[in-house]
């Protein structure tokens, strides 16, 4: 039998009000390493929250140019304890770690050279540390789609309600796609606002989508310059943040063209870069 660890496990409380001490039973935020191996050398260990594994090694490995084309991904090897499986893809179980995936792959993926993979879950890719490095891999983003404001405005809340680990935790980011009618496509959620993005473009490009003009790219959190990274990586015209952006994040924006919009909630939101695909 499997046995899927819990993405929010139980923990016993003592909790304080005016009313005195009390215990209650509460959940937490699970967080785990996972160990990325590259035809089973190992390649990065990321903190992240259990599930969606195989997504996250592909969503990273895309982001960093390691594996620009899905056929290049031959195979993916897990552990039977992780209970992964992916239809779009060879998946096996043959690891004995259950914070394990290799991927493993084919002649044309890239090896990485002296850049660091080492990374946490408050940390994105720690080894792309300028926009001048990211130039060398990506050209700017085209021109497109032009969205209503409104509508993009609105798209937060439309994440936040479809938030299950959230409602148990309360300690998870989530990353949406959405379409340009504002339709969720995917949503993850983990202790990483970064590993969740990973995960969305992981999906994608098990299956086959990438890149992804004409949608949205939505965080639960501040719009680092990781998120932007990625969404260039992916090929993301817009990215809405709940909270702010930084100084780095704009530069990259404005340097790759890409729509950064930031305290994107309650109907409201500022744009940093490329205000030009929201319409007036």
């Amino acid at each position: 039998m499997i046995r899927h660890r819990p993405q929010a496990p139980e923990v016993v409380t003592r909790r304080w009000s005016a009313a005195g001490w009390s215990q209650a039973e509460d959940r937490l935020a699970a967080e785990e390493p996972l160990q990325v191996l590259l035809d089973g050398e190992p390649l990065s260990v990321l903190m992240r929250t259990p599930g969606h594994d195989v997504e996250l090694a592909l969503g990273l490995l895309w982001a960093e140019r390691v594996v620009p084309e899905r056929r290049l991904v031959r195979e993916v090897l897990v552990s039977a304890e992780s209970g992964e499986h992916e239809p779009a893809l060879p998946v096996r179980a043959d690891l004995l770690e259950s914070n394990q995936v290799d991927v493993r792959v084919g002649p044309g993926a890239r090896r990485p050279a002296r850049r660091s993979f080492l990374s946490t879950s408050a940390c994105g890719v720690c080894g792309a540390a300028t926009v001048e490095a990211l130039a060398l891999d990506f050209a700017p983003l085209p021109p497109g789609p032009r969205l209503d404001p409104d509508l993009v405005s609105r798209l937060p809340a439309r994440l936040r309600s479809e938030q299950r680990l959230f409602d148990q935790t309360g300690g998870l980011h989530a990353a949406g796609l959405f379409d340009a009618a504002g339709t969720l496509v995917t949503l993850r959620e983990d202790i990483g606002r970064h590993n969740a993005v990973d995960k969305v473009v992981g999906r994608a490009l098990l299956d086959g989508r990438l890149p992804l003009p004409g949608h949205v790219l939505v965080v639960s959190g501040r719009g680092g310059y990781e998120i932007v990274q990625k969404a260039v990586a992916a090929g993301i015209p817009i990215v809405a943040a709940v909270g702010a952006p930084s100084s780095l994040a704009v530069a990259t924006a404005r340097r790759f063209r890409l729509t950064l919009a930031g305290f994107v909630r309650d109907g409201r939101l500022n744009v940093y870069a490329d205000a030009g695909r929201l319409s007036e």
